[in-house]
């Protein structure tokens, strides 16, 4: 089958099309067809190896999973021993460990779901880990409640200011000049250009503040939250070493003495999150932000684009497969 493979750390260069042999599922396993993958900044990291902490998870020396890539959407070609809730033939969606830029790969079937009935493959693709990332940091959201999401034209962004409006809030995003339209054409009530000004410094306060960029200290951040409101943190910030933890184990310590909640998001895939996102997806909540879609020979074109670039939305990934 045809993959894009890595056999070492680094830039986008280290990514080769190429051909490998095609995976067999495990008991607890599908094999899927993939139709759709679209590019995270986890799949970045997987990449290139940084922060170093991540070594210990995808491996010290070189990558442990030599085909990248973890959301996906396809066509179940063949199930496990285990495997009763889905058949060959289902349409779904999901995130997997590695191993989705390719024509084929192995995912445990927990965690797949069906794929929302009004969305292409390439849409849904979109969806498991940054709307699923959107869905925990705006976990909590209530009814009326002013959010404000940082970072608000990115892949998580987009989704993150359509999560908060369908739970009912009053919804401000931060972006550059130029993604304001993008931003307002998601749902966004207000939108701030941090080109022209600081929502730390302009004295609004919000109950719930969706940082995904690290571009503000805690204690900026904290100025606009309300005294007892939320700032969620699903990004720390760079660094070489242990990247965002850092400031995310920080927001655990200043949690402890502060009357504000500090929470730090990881978001993990399951079932149950990619049936509630196909929930709203089906119910046109949620409406995928796609800049630029490229075939899977250019993979490396897409990483190389997306590092060098602000993400704008979601890029995504398209699969052939054999007739």
């Amino acid at each position: 089958m045809q993959a894009i493979v890595q056999r070492a750390y680094g830039s986008s260069e280290v990514l080769a099309h190429t051909t490998v042999p095609r995976p067999s599922p495990k008991a607890d396993e599908v094999l899927i067809a993939v139709r759709a993958s679209s590019l995270n900044f986890a799949d970045i990291a997987m990449i290139t190896g940084r922060p170093s902490l991540i070594r210990a998870v995808s491996g010290l020396r070189k990558p442990k999973h030599p085909v990248p890539g973890k959301d996906l959407a396809g066509v179940v070609e063949e199930v496990g021993a285990d495997v009763t809730d889905l058949q060959v033939g289902d349409q779904v969606f999901g995130e997997a460990v590695a191993g989705v830029w390719a024509q084929y790969v192995c995912v445990p079937a927990k965690l797949l779901a069906r794929k929302p009935a009004n969305l292409t493959f390439e849409r849904a693709a979109t969806l498991p880990l940054a709307a699923g990332t959107a869905l925990d940091c705006a976990a909590g959201v209530q009814p009326g409640q002013k959010v404000l999401v940082n970072g608000a034209s990115g892949g998580v962004g987009t989704f993150a200011v359509q999560v908060a409006k369908a739970l009912g809030a009053e919804v401000t995003g931060v972006c550059s000049g130029r993604n304001v339209e993008l931003v307002r054409g998601v749902g966004a009530d207000q939108v701030i250009d941090y080109e022209r000004s600081d929502f730390t410094s302009d004295g609004t306060r919000y109950d719930v503040v969706i940082d995904l960029v690290g571009n503000r200290s805690l204690a900026a951040c904290r100025r606009a939250l309300a005294p007892h409101g939320t700032l969620a943190l699903s990004f720390g910030g760079p660094g070489r070493i242990i990247g965002p933890m850092a400031r995310l184990a920080q927001a655990v310590v200043v949690n402890l003495f502060v009357g504000q909640h500090l929470r730090p998001v990881v978001a993990t895939g399951s079932r149950a999150k990619l049936d509630r996102l196909r929930e709203l997806a089906e119910a046109g909540l949620l409406t995928p932000a796609i800049e630029r879609t490229y075939p899977l020979t250019d993979a490396p074109e897409a990483v190389r684009r997306l590092v060098a670039e602000h993400a704008r939305g979601k890029t995504v990934i398209t699969v052939a497969q054999e007739s």
